[in-house]
């Protein structure tokens, strides 16, 4: 057998276990729970952080003893490993890249529709056994302004312009295809959909907020499907409350489960879906799968995919 320890940071059931029956005879797998990732991680060589909602790797990796030389986690974003310990260190950092991009557009694209067509509006009214005719929107050839330059942003805006919408995508920096930073104001003014899936950094924390729903039309729509705490939540329930917006739906949110006390359930013209975007049928084996080819590299000594800027946050575009 490897001299290899792969560590496991599960998740809690009834999720199940990643399948890593693959790395038999070549590596010791040990599995833990948040509560004793702080004893278990001076063990490992690898670390697998399969239950992506969990701040443990933040809190346990400043202590002491050795550290893992490659930390992978089965999420897109990162935000909720790193620490300026992690940043600082030599141990690389991989994400799942590549797996949620075009189940979380797909998505988008429902919820867009549905928004456009006043479907839920249509269920409360079958519902209530109510015959009442309106009129909806067509889809084709309006704006949508995508915030996120990433492989999931590109995706969305791929599916959108299927959809004849007329799509800017928005990142960090301007290059060939995407708007820079300094444009987004401008860009959310013209937008009948502006949808976030950006990375949660410092530079893009809150960047949701009252004077960006004050931007954007009356008529406009606003989508997150990127990170909660990416929108001041209080801030997009007062613009919905306004009417300074025709309505949103969220799928990522700044506290999850969504506390049941919580003005967002209640919020006028408001979805909210419990972070489900990514989540098609199969995607755990997927993510499972994902990181035994990443293993493959790691242990034939190649360069490994998906290697997150730990000062930026994400893995930086091509």
């Amino acid at each position: 057998m490897s001299g290899t320890t792969v560590l496991v940071l599960d998740a809690a059931p009834p999720a199940p276990p990643p399948r890593l029956g693959a790395l038999t005879g070549r590596a010791r797998i040990l599995h833990t729970d948040g509560a004793g990732l702080a004893a278990r991680l001076p063990l490992a060589d690898v670390l697998l952080v399969w239950d992506f909602t969990s701040d443990a790797v933040r809190r346990a990796w400043p202590g002491a003893g050795r550290r893992p030389r490659w930390v992978h986690t089965a999420s897109a974003g990162v935000d909720h490993l790193m620490c300026p310990e992690l940043a600082a260190c030599e141990t690389v950092v991989t994400n799942a890249r590549g797996v949620f991009d075009q189940p979380v557009a797909e998505y988008v694209a429902a919820l867009v529709l549905a928004l456009a067509k006043d479907l839920p509006r249509t269920l409360e009214l079958q519902r209530e056994r109510s015959w009442r005719h309106r009129e909806s929107r067509r889809v084709a050839g309006t704006r949508a302004c995508v915030v996120g330059s990433g492989p999931i942003g590109r995706a969305v805006a791929r599916t959108l312009k299927a959809l004849g919408v007329v799509t800017a995508l928005v990142g960090r920096a301007p290059r060939p295809g995407v708007h820079g930073a300094e444009e987004l104001d401008r860009l959310l003014a013209r937008a009948d959909w502006v949808v976030c899936a950006a990375p949660l950094t410092d530079g893009t924390r809150g960047m949701f907020d009252a004077r960006r729903f004050g931007v954007m039309q009356p008529s406009a729509y606003f989508v997150n499907i990127g990170r909660g705490p990416l929108v001041v939540e209080d801030d997009l329930v007062a613009a919905l409350s306004k009417r300074w917006i025709a309505g949103a739906a969220l799928d990522v949110f700044a506290r999850e489960p969504l506390p049941a006390d919580s003005p967002l359930w209640t919020a006028p013209g408001l979805l909210v879906s419990p972070h489900m975007s990514g989540d098609t049928v199969g995607w755990r084996d997927e993510l499972g799968a994902q990181f035994l080819r990443l293993y493959e590299s790691w242990e034939a000594g190649r360069p490994l995919p998906n290697v997150v800027d730990k000062e930026r946050g994400y893995v930086p575009g091509h």
